[in-house]
């Protein structure tokens, strides 16, 4: 480094200004043109990703418009009096099949009045009936597909499959599938309604990224792109895709390019599964108009460093002709000739230069002006370091000065009346003085309980008669050492998580009891509850030291520091059911660290 300071001062001063501009210019500008490369690529794939979004929302709605069509003929289908009699008639001769046929034309009105339906077919399990390709009986299907055991299972919500229909040479079709039950009869029979692969596609064709829809078993149903229709979405498009109907954005590659891959899901009415919506966008139609920018960007750059290396090589020029001069003069100073009069054309910094060094020699007032400004620049900075110790010590608040201003607001509020706030107030500032005076050591469960107790005054204060509280402590387990904010975490997250969205009623109950040689405390509420998958995601959360998903940092904190302190048994034990509330326990043996 010092090295380079020798070179640099060694330098003529010509060659410092434009080494100096190289150095000053040329960094910030790549900096700069980095950073708009980044910026124009990350607004490039958010604008892309948005209009993506747009496009497939615009192509989710109108096929739901489609799907609707069909949801509305299976129910009226479901509802029809008539096919009702004529699946669950006996018929003795084939004639009658032939009468009850002709007499009900519902099926082609369906299919007469919406353009979006390709074909209705009913299979039966009235066997007295004939196969016309509208009504077909069970015994003429050889095996139960896997769509027709999904029917029989969905206690008449509609599947949406891709399948072939065997009325037409098994071409494949998204079809509405449903299980329609007569109880009058005891019977079933199993609807069939085809969505016109045609008109599907007509929907996506207006689009220009590649587009498809895909039903639950990862058949691309219908795609702008004809050739990936009835292929595999997994096998089409290479993403880490999840197969749960997780929505959103994700890499991949599409024909060996890499691109974004974006996923929404349609869940229509009374179904039990779902259709994806997967829009790819290759990378290189993102990045086109951003890579133009940048080409751009990096030409005006380069022009600009040209333009101006130039100006800066002619200015540097003139500016060191003048400095020589100057040079020159003084030497002549220095040789001992002190009536030499410096003079150097212009009024800027070296002309000044040129007039002080005159003034220098001729005057010594200059001198006495120097020691003057000196002695300014002096006081300023005596100055600016008093204003630093001043700030300093008005930083220095005592704490306690926030727990006398919260008494003197309560004793405000209590001298007029207002007693609840009054009373909040006084609540809120012991609890605030228990918080800061908390350190690592081991307290006595009752400070704990004294804690928790203000904070569920000042819930209470908060949420009125939407929050009751008790609290069963036994006596006995009032003075055995815990950790110190070990309960709070657990009650906070009964009142936040469990009673949020309670309208009334709300209810949480701590209990502390002792029982032979352990305290068991519990945390219990009566709010929403959870399910039996996020119960399971929780546990699983507490196994997982790394895992902090879903706000469950504090739990997890608590149940590390049982374990840690009492030992493994001694970690959060949990049980909750929806709508019924949470209960959230922890065992102690309070034997000592010898059984531990």
């Amino acid at each position: 480094m010092k090295s380079l300071i020798r070179l640099f001062n060694n330098m003529k001063i010509q060659s410092k200004i434009v080494v100096s501009f190289m150095v000053a210019v040329m960094i910030p500008l790549l900096m700069v043109g980095i950073f708009l490369t980044h910026e124009l690529r990350s607004t490039a794939l958010d604008d892309a990703k948005e209009q993506s979004a747009a496009n497939v929302e615009r192509v989710k709605k109108r096929t739901a418009e489609a799907l609707e069509k069909a949801i509305y003929v299976s129910d009226n289908v479901t509802l029809d009096p008539q096919l009702e009699r004529i699946v669950n008639t006996t018929y003795q001769t084939t004639q009658e099949v032939f009468i009850a046929y002709d007499s009900y034309t519902k099926f082609a009105e369906y299919k007469e009045t919406f353009k979006e339906i390709s074909n209705i077919r009913l299979y039966t399990e009235n066997t007295t009936m004939l196969n016309n390709w509208e009504f077909i009986p069970q015994s003429n299907v050889e095996a139960k597909p896997f769509w027709y055991h999904s029917a029989e299972r969905a206690n008449g919500l509609i599947g949406w499959f891709y399948i072939p229909d065997e009325t037409r040479n098994d071409q494949e079709y998204l079809s509405l599938v449903r299980n329609i039950k007569y109880s009058n009869y005891k019977t079933n029979a199993v609807l069939v309604i085809n969505i016109r692969n045609d008109y599907l596609y007509e929907i996506l064709s207006q689009e220009q990224s590649p587009m498809m829809v895909v039903d639950e078993n990862n058949n691309i149903v219908v795609s702008n792109r004809k050739e990936y229709i009835g292929k595999k979405l997994l096998g089409t498009v290479e993403s880490e895709i999840p197969l749960d109907g997780a929505t959103g954005s994700y890499n991949g590659k599409l024909d060996g390019e890499d691109a974004e891959v974006l996923i929404d899901t349609l869940l229509t009415d009374d179904s039990q599964n779902e259709l994806k919506f997967v829009s790819v966008i290759p990378n290189k139609v993102i990045m086109a108009d951003a890579d133009r920018f940048v080409k751009h960007g990096l030409l005006v750059m380069g022009i600009s460093l040209i333009v101006a290396l130039f100006l800066i090589t002619f200015f540097t020029k003139i500016l060191s002709n003048r400095i020589i001069t100057l040079n020159r003069q003084i030497k002549r100073v220095g040789e001992g000739n002190l009536d030499a009069v410096i003079h150097v054309q212009g009024s800027d910094e070296i002309g000044l230069l040129s007039n002080q060094i005159n003034k220098m020699v001729t005057n010594i007032k200059e001198l006495i002006d120097e020691v003057e400004k000196v002695h300014i620049e002096k006081n300023i900075l005596e100055k600016r370091q008093q204003e630093i110790k001043l700030k300093m010590m008005a930083s220095q608040i005592n704490p306690h000065f926030l727990f006398n201003a919260l008494e003197s607001i309560r004793m405000k509020a209590h001298i007029k009346g207002e007693k609840e706030i009054a009373s909040v107030v006084k609540v809120l500032g012991k609890l605030m003085r228990k918080s800061i005076s908390v350190t690592g050591e081991m307290v006595p469960l009752k400070h704990e309980i004294d804690l928790i107790k203000c904070y569920l005054d000042i819930q209470k204060f908060r949420y009125g008669d939407r929050l009751d509280y008790q609290l069963k402590i036994d006596p006995k387990s009032e003075q055995l050492l815990i950790n110190p904010l070990i309960i709070q975490p657990l009650v906070e997250n009964a009142v936040i998580h469990g009673l949020e969205n309670k309208e009334k009623d709300g209810k949480v109950i701590v209990e502390a009891k002792v029982n032979e040689h352990f305290l068991t405390v519990c945390v219990l509420d009566n709010g929403v509850g959870m399910s039996e998958e996020k119960l399971k995601s929780i546990k699983e959360t507490l196994k997982n030291v790394d895992d902090n998903r879903e706000n469950r940092i504090g739990l997890l904190n608590v149940h590390q520091r049982l374990s840690l302190t009492f030992g493994e048994q001694s970690g959060l034990q949990i049980e909750s059911h929806p709508s019924t509330g949470t209960e959230i326990c922890f065992v102690i043996d309070i034997r000592g660290n010898l059984h531990v």
